[in-house]
């Protein structure tokens, strides 16, 4: 089991310079120590516009920042919006070739199309051409990085033969990734010899049924790169005290927080109606009315299922839980809205680093590199233009 830490930089209002300051350092102090104390990933997300929920819209800059400020935690773009209009491919291959040779082959590259309607209208992007340019790009981008002279005649972009600069430091790219809202993406990444990325949250059964059917798919997959990475990693919130009641007192409502700033967004969809993303319908009352299952440690503690809210003893209950079903590593969100105060998220993290990591790793483990997918023999052909779904 790997342990990352996950930002999508929420900010509270009233914005401002002091406030957007606080969050983004904040977060790096937050990385600086996840680093010391053994954690495996950074990840940072990609979005537009999306106030209070992340303004996060340069993750290339701010782990660039974690990069220089680190030296053994992997550094995981979760993820680029592969839309043409938002991130040419020629500049997203040279950016992360950049950001891996600056963090010496620490890179995990996630990919993603982008999901809510206040982002693609923005850029004034067609939201069913989103996963056709996703699919375009995932197959391209490992030859930029693998070939000396490249050209290209696609549906997403079109570029004459050149040697696109820098190459990545890692042989032959960084492990790629796709993030995971939706049910179905997670196919979508089996089939390609991606990682499954998971930036929303989902029950035990429910992962559990996912990360079944994308173990057996990888295993037959068609890899788009060099790199076959068969993780699947989930999202997930920390927030860790002695006392599992003040730990809930806390976390809580940090997740309430980031939950509210979320659900403003699912309606965004409904404005452009589209079969290229699944209506969400009345969602919110879908997520209120689940129960948790009797058997579940969280019930008796009066804490969300599965969630890493709690004392260390059930923190490593239901990190177990989540091993047991597949699930490879999971990626805590720290805070939202600057909820919890800095010197709590930190204490949290150590908590957590001390009394529960040890029980998933040995001494050697935790000592070691951290995980990166080998390498296949070689990278499949492309023919000259894309065939995308």
């Amino acid at each position: 089991m790997k342990f990352g830490i996950f930002f999508e930089l929420s900010t509270p209002r009233p914005f401002g310079r002091e406030v957007e300051a606080l969050v983004y350092h904040n977060a790096l102090a937050q990385c600086r120590l996840a680093d010391e104390l053994g954690f495996d990933h950074v990840w940072a997300v990609e979005h537009h516009f999306l106030e209070e929920y992340s303004h996060c819209s340069a993750p290339e800059v701010f782990l660039a920042a974690v990069a220089a400020q680190t030296r053994r935690v992997r550094i995981g773009h979760g993820a680029v919006v592969c839309v043409p209009e938002m991130n040419h491919p020629i500049r997203v291959a040279e950016r992360a070739a950049a950001l891996d040779i600056i963090s010496n082959g620490r890179l995990e590259f996630g990919t993603a199309r982008s999901s809510t309607w206040t982002e693609l209208g923005g850029f004034e992007v067609n939201p069913d051409d989103t996963k056709k340019t996703w699919d375009e790009f995932v197959r391209v981008l490992p030859k930029m990085w693998t070939s000396d002279e490249f050209e290209w005649q696609g549906k997403a972009f079109s570029m004459p033969a050149r040697n696109v600069l820098p190459k990545p430091y890692q042989d032959p790219h960084p492990p790629m990734w796709v993030t995971v809202t939706t049910p179905g993406t997670e196919l979508d990444a089996a089939d390609r010899g991606l990682g499954s990325l998971g930036v929303s949250a989902a029950g035990y059964e429910e992962q559990e049924r996912r990360t079944k059917e994308y173990h057996r798919r990888i295993q037959v997959c068609e890899p788009v790169g060099g790199v076959i990475n068969d993780q699947v990693h989930t999202m997930n919130f920390l927030y860790c005290h002695e006392d599992y009641r003040q730990a809930r007192d806390r976390g809580v409502p940090m997740i309430n927080a980031f939950n509210v700033a979320n659900t403003h967004l699912y309606w965004t969809r409904e404005a452009y109606p589209t079969r290229a993303y699944q209506t969400l319908g009345n969602v919110g009352a879908g997520m209120k009315a689940k129960k948790t299952a009797p058997d579940d440690p969280s019930v008796a503690k009066g804490l969300p299922e599965g969630v890493g809210i709690g004392d260390p003893e059930h923190l490593i209950a239901i990190i177990k839980r989540w091993e047991s079903i597949g699930v490879t590593g999971i990626n805590f969100l720290l805070n939202a809205m600057e909820m919890v105060p800095q010197e709590q998220v930190l204490e949290s993290m150590r908590l957590f680093a001390r009394e529960v990591m040890p029980k998933f790793r040995s001494a050697e483990e935790a000592a070691a590199p951290v995980y990166s997918p080998a390498a296949v023999p070689s990278i499949p052909a492309l023919p000259s233009t894309a065939e995308v779904a």
